[in-house]
């Protein structure tokens, strides 16, 4: 498999999980051939919002964004450098609204369009996803909850279900109800 078929992914981190008032502090990305690329966030003056129990979550103190967080101009224009025409996320709702909250307030358009993974998925690849998600988290042994590490966890999970995919046709399907009869 080239890089030419294999996806881009992104993966925020934020100030909380309020879609009103939380804001991107992390963003990072896997390009196509596994390259990984992370920035922190300086937040806008506007940006106000935080929840200490995120903050317990992705481990990123308000502190640190202000010291060693990158302009929203300079992440969005190195976005729009690095990825392709789609970048793929696992959470559209939310990673969407802090993708489009960045480039506002940076004033630059994506270059790019974000879509759910879900799109890249057959039914059984979707069946199976958190499974072999987790599977990749436990191979990794990296922490979660940081941007260039859940963007590398979708890349290597999309990886392992593409090219298991005949595979996961045969395997029970955990989720549906019991269909045998009892004797």
């Amino acid at each position: 498999m080239n890089s030419e078929t294999r996806p881009a992914f992104i993966d925020f981190e934020a100030s909380s999980l309020d879609l009103i008032a939380s804001y991107p502090i992390e963003v990072g990305i896997c390009l196509p051939d596994g390259q990984l690329h992370s920035w922190l966030i300086r937040p806008h003056v506007l940006w106000q919002d935080w929840s200490d129990s995120a903050e317990q979550i992705h481990g990123i103190g308000r502190e640190t964004l202000q010291t060693e967080g990158r302009p929203v101009t300079e992440v969005a224009n190195s976005l729009n450098e690095l990825l392709p025409d789609q970048v793929f996320c696992d959470a559209w709702t939310f990673d969407s609204f802090w993708l489009h909250r960045l480039f506002r307030v940076a004033g630059v358009q994506p270059s790019f369009q974000l879509e759910s993974i879900s799109m890249l998925l057959n039914p059984a690849q979707v069946r199976h996803w958190s499974t072999v998600r987790q599977e990749v988290i436990n191979q990794l042994g990296l922490p979660v909850h940081r941007a260039a590490n859940d963007a590398l966890i979708l890349h290597r999970t999309w990886e392992h279900i593409s090219l298991n995919a005949g595979e996961l046709q045969l395997l029970p399907d955990h989720h549906a109800g019991y269909s045998g009869s009892s004797t």
